[in-house]
């Protein structure tokens, strides 16, 4: 049995509790009375994967069906697996501790290109084929979801079937579908392409990739009945649509151990690097009253005294103001901290700070993404260095004197300038701190500034644009460096690695030919490769070399506008034609509008749903 095996191993490995189950609301029922398993898997450690707000709701969301069991699967870390191969222990699900094999479904969120080889890596531990041609019968149905799939090629031969889109509803179909097809003893191909009849769902083992001779595609076919393209799917009612009354307590620490509220979806922003800020479009809203009650649910099945409210613009929550009132009533009397991990610089006004003060306060998190006024203009970022520097004047009247600020290297149009800018603007939130006669005489300001590597995101208006090279982006890197240590001992810098942003670039702009890259990868031991001290360049590049893929084809090269991206038949609800408009805007540094101030026409408005309007 697998439970006696992982008692003699589990006090030889690191953090026992990543492996034996057993948490406060974790979901256990009779497998007699289950006709359809589902084996939740995440490609990283415990402690990220608990941390996923969308693994909780869709975790809780299939168990409320009484013939299906989701379980919950996580990557093993280094030395786990070792004992586990040693052992010859199967991949097993924390509820029951069953192999993955035993499954109907395996399925994985993917959130990060990074994490490719961990997924691939956790199929082999299950004893499960890699490839899906290798997979016969009506079981390990593999299936993927997450904003990763928006460019789903990369893994097309190893994933039965891609989630497009928020996956709530669409998954239950789907499993419905399962347990229809299973009970008339149905082939795999049978199910495969009756699924592909339901939107949001891409069956990439049904589309045929063709290619020119310079390595770019040609054509990409459909087999048989399924679409030429794949919409995404939305839920457009948060209000009425499942959210988890309780969440599963972990009995280790992990990334994010807080209860979290989902207050809405979607952002009207438009920054032109940023994937979510138009996948997740349109933006829909929860009610004030709505998150209150799940707020309180929360805290009370999980004893959590902390609540995280998220979104990608937490200030760009329409009622953000009421919604604090209300939670304050009973949070502050019961101790319980309100965090808002994704501020705007221009939404921190005095009456929004004096409601946060009344609870916790943690420090603040600002992205201004660029140094110059010019580029974030550019990247239609919209705030200004005067609306940074007056949020956190405001901030530290407040009692704040920690703030993180985040950067971007690397961006198109950006200049030496642009580089020495992100340190004045860091030294000019020091100053604005000491010059501050409100302020706590008795603390030193600390301000983070974390630079992460511009990477060209499929479905963004800078989706064709080339990534820097690898000494580009370490140049960027020692230009800021030096520029910060001549400001002030109150900066801190960290830094994205740029080899490991190099290789993400590769994959989020890859096609079908980095599928042999991956399964060598894994088979040459990659894994955990977002992990620095796992992370092995020189290996990466040992195997393009063997596939005679060239990465740079994928991500250092810039893409004509008519050619024919590898994500071309996946429909994001955004027009083509906008993406490519404000590409062209960003060289002239013109910005866009916000979606509350006007209608920018990017599509979304096919959804339906939101802010968006019928005549947009």
């Amino acid at each position: 049995m697998i439970e006696q095996k992982l008692e003699e191993i589990l006090l030889e490995v690191q953090k026992p509790g990543r492996y034996i189950g057993g948490e406060l609301n974790s979901i256990v029922k009779d497998k007699k009375n289950i006709e359809v398993r589902f084996a939740f898997c995440f490609p990283d450690v415990y402690e990220v994967g608990m941390s996923h707000i969308g693994m909780k709701i869709l975790y809780s969301l299939f168990n409320t069906k009484p013939y299906i069991w989701c379980e919950r699967v996580f990557a093993p870390w280094i030395d786990m697996e070792q004992k586990m191969r040693e052992r010859n222990i199967s991949l097993f699900a924390l509820e029951s501790g069953d192999s993955v094999c035993d499954f109907d479904f395996i399925g994985f969120t993917i959130q990060y290109e990074l994490c490719y080889t961990n997924l691939l890596n956790m199929l082999d531990l299950a004893g499960i084929p890699i490839r899906s041609r290798d997979r016969t019968g009506l079981r390990q149905i593999v299936v993927a979801g997450g904003p990763c799939t928006y460019n789903p090629e990369p893994l097309a031969d190893f994933i039965d079937i891609f989630f497009v889109g928020e996956g709530e509803e669409s998954g239950l179909e789907v499993i419905e579908l399962y347990r229809e097809f299973k009970k008339q003893n149905k082939k795999r191909e049978e199910f495969l392409l009756a699924a592909s009849q339901i939107s949001g769902i891409y069956v990439p083992s049904l589309y045929e990739i063709f290619y020119n001779e310079n390595g770019e595609i040609s054509a990409c076919i459909p087999k048989g009945d399924a679409p030429r393209n794949i919409k995404k799917r939305i839920i457009n009612d948060l209000n009425h649509a499942y959210y988890p009354e309780n969440f599963v307590v972990p009995m280790i620490d992990i990334v994010h151990n807080r209860a979290v509220a989902e207050i809405f979806r979607g952002c009207i922003r438009g920054c032109r690097f940023c994937q979510a800020g138009f996948v997740y479009r349109p933006v829909r809203e929860k009610l004030p009253e709505v998150i209150n009650k799940q707020c309180q649910n929360l805290c009370s099945s999980t004893g959590y005294d902390e609540i995280s409210l998220s979104s990608l613009s937490s200030s760009d929550y329409t009622k953000i103001e009421p919604l604090l009132d209300i939670l304050t009533k009973w949070a502050q009397s019961e101790n319980v901290g309100i965090s808002m991990p994704s501020l705007r610089v221009d939404g921190f006004s005095n009456r929004f700070m004096e409601k946060l003060k009344v609870v916790k306060k943690c420090g603040l998190t600002f992205a201004p993404e660029a140094g110059t006024q010019r580029l974030r203009d550019a990247i239609n970022k919209n705030v200004s260095e005067q609306e940074l520097l007056k949020t956190c004047n405001t901030a530290f009247s407040g009692g704040w004197s920690l703030v993180k600020l985040y950067f971007m290297i690397g961006l198109p149009t950006e200049s030496k300038s642009d580089i020495e800018g992100i340190a004045d603007l860091a030294q000019k939130v020091v100053d604005a701190y000491y010059s501050n006669s409100n302020r706590q005489k008795s603390r030193a300001v600390r301000v983070t500034v974390s630079v992460s590597c511009f990477i060209p995101k499929p479905f963004t208006p800078f989706q064709w644009e080339a990534q820097n090279s690898i000494d580009q982006l370490e140049q960027k890197q020692k230009w800021l460096r030096d520029a910060i240590k001549s400001k002030s001992r109150n900066i801190k810098f960290n830094w994205h690695d740029a080899k490991t942003s190099f290789l993400e670039g590769v994959f989020s702009g890859g096609d079908r030919k980095l599928c042999e890259v991956l399964e060598k990868a894994q088979q040459s031991g990659c894994r955990f490769d977002g992990w620095s001290e796992h992370f092995n360049f020189s290996k990466w590049m040992d195997i393009f070399n063997q596939c005679a893929v060239d990465p740079n084809f994928y991500n250092t090269r810039r893409r004509d506008f008519y050619e024919i991206l590898p994500w071309e038949h996946i429909d994001g609800g955004i027009k083509r034609s906008f993406f490519r408009q404000e590409c062209e805007r960003a060289y002239k540094s013109e910005t866009t509008v916000n979606c509350r101030e006007a209608c920018s026409a990017c599509g979304a408005a096919v959804f339906g749903g939101g802010i968006c309007h019928g005549d947009c």
